[in-house]
Parts: structure tokens; C-alpha cells; sequence
């Protein structure tokens, strides 16, 4: 049997995982939702045409404190970082084509430029009056 594509991330290893990735995806899902069984194939399926970003799935149910500080109100529901930065979030399944888009345009951003905005929104916070 072919090692799976996709790894299972749990609160333990979430921050060291996203600290030694590039891109990471990840899928919160459950066993009982019927779409997140939909997708799971799909999601398998595209994991295994970029070997070179890392997808993860998170089981809500397990992973009940992770996946609220993710802030999961549906499942499923998938996360894209890169370069630690959270790049995507969107609820729903998708089919394969849709996942390939998202992951493709993830690997085209301009994190150079998203690094630099994000300098700027922390300097403008940080010289903001208190309200």
C-alpha cells in the first residue's frame, strides 16, 4: 500500500508542523459529516499531485480545542497557510479541480508582499490611539 499523502495533525504537533511547512492545508472534518466523507477522496486525491505542500487533517471531534481555536463552525472546512501565514479559510467541500485552484493560487502569492502588509497593519495598530 502507497504511504498516504495526507497526515493527521492533533493540538500536539499543530505549531511544530506549521513551523517546518512551507504550504499547509488542512481539513477539519468529522466522522459523522457526510460531505467531509465526500471530500476526503477528493482531498487524498490532489494531496498526491503536490507532493511538495503538506496536507493535513484535523478530526473536530478529537480535536475539539484545536479545532476551536481555529474558530470551525462547519465542516468541512479547509485552511490554507503559507509561510505561517493563514492565506485561506473556507467552509465546504470541493471537488478536485476547485481544491487544485486553491492550492495552486496558494503557491502563486506574493508572500514577500503579504509579509510586507501584514508589517504595515502591526505598525499602524501599534501607532493607533487607544479608543
Amino acid at each position: 500500500m502507497a504511504p498516504m499523502a495526507t497526515t493527521e495533525l492533533t493540538a500536539n504537533d499543530f505549531q511544530k508542523t506549521l513551523d517546518e511547512t512551507d504550504i499547509l492545508l488542512i481539513d477539519f472534518w468529522a466522522d459523522w459529516c457526510g460531505p467531509c466523507k465526500q471530500f476526503a477522496p477528493v482531498y487524498e486525491q490532489v494531496s498526491e499531485q503536490h507532493p511538495d505542500v503538506t496536507f493535513a487533517k484535523v478530526d473536530t471531534e478529537a480535536e475539539q480545542e484545536l479545532a476551536a481555536a481555529a474558530n470551525i463552525t462547519s465542516i468541512p472546512t479547509l485552511m490554507a497557510f503559507r509561510e505561517k501565514v493563514l492565506v485561506f479559510a473556507q467552509p465546504g467541500a470541493l471537488n478536485a479541480e476547485q481544491l487544485g485552484g486553491v492550492v495552486q493560487a496558494v503557491k502563486d502569492l506574493d508572500m514577500e508582499e503579504i509579509h510586507k502588509q501584514i508589517a504595515e497593519e502591526e505598525q499602524n495598530k501599534e501607532s493607533a490611539p487607544e479608543a
